[in-house]
Order: structure tokens, then sequence, then C-alpha cells
């Protein structure tokens, strides 16, 4: 299989082109590095295409696209709070980029296109866990972008017999997620603090849950979502399917990393959702999904990266 990867240098993005390469594919990379790292591509650089381009310029994605059979689309600006800033470029990006990614599917018959949606689709509505039978409600400017991208798949995929699959990421960690990054996911800052001696900040109680999946988890999904037959036009969700109080979170850190973890509460945050969870067994029935990596693996594996990773 000759796979592109957009966004195949970010956090996610590079587990699935290292998995790629490790399964004997062809991969082709296009990133344009506003967030993504070279150095996450180390590992497989030399088996591995690499073109610095944008989603939202249409003539490289047409271009770029050009003989192959799969495109992960991963490109995109993934932060809630950016899009709320920064609507316009979110858009261009999100909705533009993925209309680019799709147009040039369709022009040079590549097969399939995997698309990284979101849980933010779902909004903040109470019910749980969150189906995909639900009515999407999203509440910020990167929940309607995901959305929208979600219904442009599934029309390309009515119109024009080009098959898509669209996976909606709950909270994902693992290695290579930048815990500098004010959008950062809560894992990676919670795991650099611990690992500097310094407190966790936990906005309210500590109560609210998120339902956390390790990155590898994720890969499994993409490439099953590549591969399975009979699932063009279909969305799932992607987690784990159980929920973990940020609480529990900085404990099970403290475990993994064997260290004691102070935590410091402050009050909550405006907008915050107080839990998540989501229902797998689409994704189980139809894709054979199964999560192998547990949270508690999960975290040792990062802790044991990020040591490696502040040696070098």
């Amino acid at each position: 299989m000759r796979a592109l990867v957009t966004g195949g240098s970010g956090f996610i993005g590079s587990h699935i082109v290292q998995r790629l390469v490790e399964n004997g594919h062809k991969v082709r990379v296009v990133d344009d590095f506003s967030t993504g790292k070279r150095e996450n591509l180390d590992p497989v650089a030399r088996d591995v295409e690499i073109i610095t381009g944008d989603v939202r310029d249409r003539a490289a994605m047409d271009k770029h696209a050009a003989g192959c059979e799969v495109i992960f689309h991963q490109a995109a600006v993934v932060s809630v709070p950016y899009s709320v800033e920064h609507p316009e470029e979110t858009h261009a990006v999100n909705i533009m980029g993925t209309l680019n990614v799709l147009m040039a599917a369709r022009k040079h018959g590549v097969r399939r296109v995997v698309f990284a949606s979101s849980a933010a689709v779902y909004g903040d509505e109470p019910t749980l866990p969150k189906r995909e039978s639900m009515t999407p409600d999203p509440i910020s400017p990167y929940g309607v972008e995901k959305l929208t991208s979600e219904h442009y798949l599934r029309a390309f995929s009515r119109l024009y017999g080009l098959e898509t699959v669209a996976l909606r990421y709950f909270n994902v960690f693992g290695p290579r997620q930048d815990p500098s990054s004010p959008y950062s996911g809560v894992i990676s800052v919670f795991v650099n603090r611990i690992l500097e001696g310094k407190p966790v900040d936990i906005f309210g109680d500590g109560k609210q849950s998120r339902d956390f999946v390790y990155v590898a988890n994720v890969v499994d999904a993409n490439i099953s979502a590549a591969t399975t037959s009979g699932v063009s036009g279909r969305v799932y969700n992607i987690a784990c399917g159980g929920r973990t109080t940020l609480v529990e979170l900085a404990d099970a850190i403290g475990h993994a990393a064997g260290t004691k973890v102070t935590k410091r509460f402050g009050e909550p945050r405006p907008g915050d959702i107080k839990e998540s969870l989501a229902d797998v067994s689409r994704a189980r029935t139809e894709l054979g999904y199964a999560p192998r990596v547990s949270i508690e693996e999960g975290l040792k594996n990062l802790v044991s990266y990020a040591r490696n990773t502040a040696r070098t």
C-alpha cells in the first residue's frame, strides 16, 4: 500500500507513519511543520518521502495525492481554545484543508480517506456514554470544523464513491505530545511537571473525568479503518471506554514515575466539560478495534519516554 499522511510529523501522525513503515508500506508525508517536528520522523526518515506542504494549498494537495491508495488525513489545528481565538484560520485549515484532500483523492482515484475527527463534535451535552448515533452539538469552532469535515466525507462517499472513514478521537496521549504547548493534553503536562518535581495544577475539585486512550490504540484504529471493507461513510468513537478523574490520573502518573505527587487545586475553568466517556462498541464490532494498551501501561511508556528525552 502507498499511503499519504497529512500532518505526518505531528504527535499522532508520526506514530501512524512509523507503523505503516514497520508494516512494509510506502509512505509520503505532507506537513507544514507549524506544530509537527521533523525529529518525530527520525526513526523512519530514510524510508519516508517527506514533503513540506500545506493542506490549504489545493494545487499542492492535488500533486501529492497522486499515486496513493490511502490518505490518512491528520493535519489540523487541533486546539479548541485556539479555534475560539482564531476561527477564520482554523476554518481554512480544518475545513478547506479537508475539502482539498477529498478533491485530490477523488481526482487521483485514491481508494480511501481516513479522517481524524474529534469528540469535540458532541459538545457538552451531558448524556453518557457518547454514541455515534447521538445528534452532535459542537460548542466551539473546532468542533464545528470537525463535524463539517465529517459531513464532507460522507457526501464524497455517497456522491463520488470515494471510500471515507471518520474517527472521533477522545483524549489521546503518548510519546511525542508536546508538554510545552499551552494547548497540550493534560497528561503530557502532568508528566512533565511530576518528573520535574513540581505540583500539578488541577482546576476545580479534580473529579472531572476523561476517556483517555494511548496513541498506539489510535494507530490500530487508523490501520483498521484503512483496511476493513464495508465501512465507507461511517464514523467511529476511538477511546478506551472508561473514565479516569484528574485526581486519579495524577496519582497514576506518580505511581508510574515512582514518586509522590503534589496537587494544587484552583478555581474551575469556565466551559470545562465535567465528564467524558465513549461507547466504542461500534468500532469493536465493525473495525475489530480493541484497545490493547491500558492507561496504566501507556503511562509507564510515556514516563519512560519523557525521562529518556530529558537526558538527550
